[in-house]
């Protein structure tokens, strides 16, 4: 049995460590396990057993950057710093359903809010249920499941912040349309 809290807003969320490559690998779309991690101490729950990730769509983003590190100008006599804009995916109306071993661990996710990034994107909890391991694997989203890197269809998805900078691999799950649609207003 998973006691599962469900969690939406209509805001999307970045992640700025894959900032840099998500043209590329769109990694947007799952959640690694360091973040799962961030999320548990977050709650300040137990364990997170399982996600599953949806959204209606992606709003492409521009962000202006500078590196940590000054270049000096000799002829000019100034210290510059370069400027660089990034690109990035916004997950538009992200639900996010995260499963826990036990009720108490779920009731107290059910009080609290996520920021799924930067503190500027809150989904709130909306639903509180129980469900069987088959009812939350029928549940429609993306889910990156921990693997070995031996394992058949794991990749690198980064390095675990928690763990020394450990390589993550993972094997990524979709369920059905994770894109939902987008209700018409009439």
């Amino acid at each position: 049995m998973l006691y599962v809290v469900k969690y939406t807003g209509p805001f999307g969320y970045l992640k700025p460590w894959t900032a840099v490559r998500d043209g590329e690998t769109y990694s947007q779309q799952f959640l690694t396990p360091s973040v799962i991690e961030g999320m548990r101490q977050k709650l300040g729950v137990t364990q997170i057993l399982r996600h599953k990730l949806s959204y209606t769509g992606l709003s492409m983003q521009q962000e202006q950057t500078q590196p940590r590190g000054w270049i000096h100008e000799k002829k000019k006599q100034q210290m510059t710093r370069p400027h660089a804009i990034l690109v990035r995916g916004v997950l538009l109306e992200p639900e996010l359903h995260l499963a826990f071993a036990s009720a108490e661990d779920a009731d107290l996710a059910a009080t609290q809010h996520l920021c799924l990034c930067r503190n500027e994107d809150i989904v709130l909890p909306v639903e509180h249920r129980t469900l069987e391991e088959a009812d939350f694997d029928a549940l429609i989203g993306f889910e990156l499941r921990p693997a070995d890197a031996s394992e058949t269809g794991a990749f690198l998805v980064g390095f675990n912040r928690f763990a020394e900078g450990a390589p993550m691999h993972g094997r990524l799950e979709i369920t059905g349309n994770p894109i939902r649609q987008v209700a018409a207003v009439l």
